[in-house]
């Protein structure tokens, strides 16, 4: 019996090294590549949008959770509607350091300009979710549904706000004139954080923001949700007030007008990066999802939960950009 322990005794220490060793390839595989400075991450639009936010929670997240051994920087680079941080992206080939988050613009802003990018300047990463649009009005106007609002809009011009020109705000409100016969006047700002607070302030009459942009300011009893641009209704049923929750609004067709929309919240890379590169970002991306943070974002949004890498991420934006070229062909906004 004490031969038999001190053989596998000593066999034991063995065994558990030579598990090790065998597994030293795949941990090497796994981490063949981490950041050696650090990450930034650019936001095609202007600070308090909806991409901004998300920016600057992944950033917040991975810091707290000690996530990444290098921090992530954040900066806004709206100009050009977001074609200033795309270029930039496309010129930095093989830049393992720079990312960019997403939205619309992705589509629009080449459409519309004809500047010299797409999204396969880039290199798809992941799909973190999926963006709902709410038309929205001031809490004290006299519009309580979506007939009542375009019953106005067809007596007299309604002045609706939205992040930039020729981007997604205005195509849904080509949309709703084409769909109702109403008419707007489009007054364009630099981000959604904006558009939300002219309304606000009744600079605007309308606006067509995300859920993220203006949540603030239904909770605080200024603004009133009309409709969201979906097919089905939100499913968070937490209370933002303390009647309504996000799924307490009904969608556009079921108030009569048939008008869909869903954005992008995606990340990207520069072009050229290796594999490797893009399997560590997926994994941190996936490490932030699985955050409490995270959920209390998704749920304060209002997000569709839908993600996406590889393969599939790509044939989903390919497919993206046509329904675009379509919107924007039939609103009359694509470059001539």
């Amino acid at each position: 019996m004490t031969s038999r322990r001190t053989l596998f005794g000593a066999a034991a220490p063995l065994f558990a090294v030579s598990l090790a060793l065998a597994a030293l390839p795949e941990r090497a595989a796994a981490q063949a590549w981490e950041p050696s400075r650090p990450i930034t991450i650019l936001v095609p639009a202007g600070t308090g949008g909806g991409a901004d936010q998300m920016a600057r929670a992944i950033q917040g997240i991975v810091s707290k959770h000690n996530l990444a051994r290098q921090p992530i920087v954040v900066q806004n680079k709206p100009g050009g509607a977001g074609a200033e941080a795309f270029l930039e992206v496309k010129n930095s080939r093989g830049n393992p350091h720079l990312l960019v988050i997403t939205l619309s613009n992705l589509f629009t802003t080449p459409l519309a300009t004809g500047v010299p990018v797409s999204w396969r300047d880039m290199t798809p990463i992941k799909m973190m979710a999926l963006d709902q649009f709410v038309l929205w009005v001031h809490a004290e106007s006299p519009w309580r549904t979506v007939p009542e609002f375009i019953a106005a809009a067809r007596e007299g011009r309604l002045r609706m706000g939205g992040t930039g020109s020729r981007q997604e705000d205005q195509i849904i409100t080509v949309a709703i004139e084409r769909a109702t016969g109403a008419r707007f006047t489009y007054v364009p700002f630099r981000g959604g954080g904006e558009v939300a607070v002219q309304l606000v302030g009744r600079h605007v009459d309308s606006t067509v923001n995300n859920p993220i942009e203006a949540v603030q300011h239904w909770r605080s009893g200024t603004l009133r949700p009309l409709c969201v641009f979906d097919t089905q209704r939100l499913t968070v049923t937490d209370k933002v007030t303390e009647t309504m929750a996000w799924s307490d609004i009904p969608t556009c067709r079921e108030s009569g007008l048939d008008v869909e929309y869903l954005m992008l919240r995606g990340i990207f890379g520069a072009p050229g990066i290796a594999p490797a590169v893009v399997q560590y970002y997926v994994n941190l991306l996936d490490r932030v999802r699985a955050t409490p943070e995270w959920q209390q974002l998704m749920t304060e949004g209002a997000f569709n939960l839908t993600t996406m890498t590889g393969e599939p991420f790509a044939q989903w934006v390919a497919r993206e950009e046509e329904r675009h070229r379509s919107l924007m062909a039939e609103a009359g906004f694509l470059a001539r």
